[in-house]
């Protein structure tokens, strides 16, 4: 039987290759597949239509596994996504508007038998909301005017509460 690492490494290179079968293949049946602060998934089941909207969204879609530690049967995967964002479809309810993406992650691997039975995925969603332009860049007058307005929120907020007590 493969090791942890090399089922791991396996699976990255399906990701990578946007190679949805081998990945599913990878899965135990009724296991899950958790993207922090982004969505949940049955695994396999739902691999098609998610990993279908990413990649149908980025076709130039490339994750490179940076390093892969393994002990046992789980393994913590750092790798590195890119893609642009120029193709056809949805993809968490944002457009392709032609934006470039480069971000960095770790996926938390945990088999049984050989196979995947959960996944928890981990990147910074508002890194990648920013790349995507649907957040402000950090630190440009918009992104200033968020806070601000956020800011002045939290104050009329805290100002209204201490008139009711």
């Amino acid at each position: 039987m493969p090791s942890t690492s090399e089922i791991a490494t396996h699976y990255f290179e399906c990701v990578s290759r946007q190679d949805i079968p081998g990945m599913v293949a990878c899965w135990k049946p009724g296991s899950r597949a958790t993207f922090v602060g982004m969505d949940e998934l049955n695994a396999p089941e739902d691999y098609d239509q998610w990993f279908g909207n990413l990649f149908g969204c980025f076709p130039d879609f490339k994750l490179e596994a940076q390093s892969i530690v393994a002990e046992g049967e789980q393994a913590s995967v750092h790798w590195r996504a890119t893609g642009t964002f120029n193709g056809e479809g949805i993809f968490e309810g944002f457009r392709p508007n032609g934006a470039s993406i480069d971000i960095e992650g770790v996926d938390l691997v945990t088999l049984e038998d050989g196979k995947i039975v959960h996944i928890t995925a981990i990147l910074n969603g508002l890194d990648m909301a920013r790349q995507l332009g649907a957040v402000p860049a950090k630190g440009s007058i918009a992104d200033k005017a968020m806070a601000a307005a956020f800011n002045t929120k939290t104050a009329t907020i805290r100002k209204l509460k201490s008139l009711r007590n």
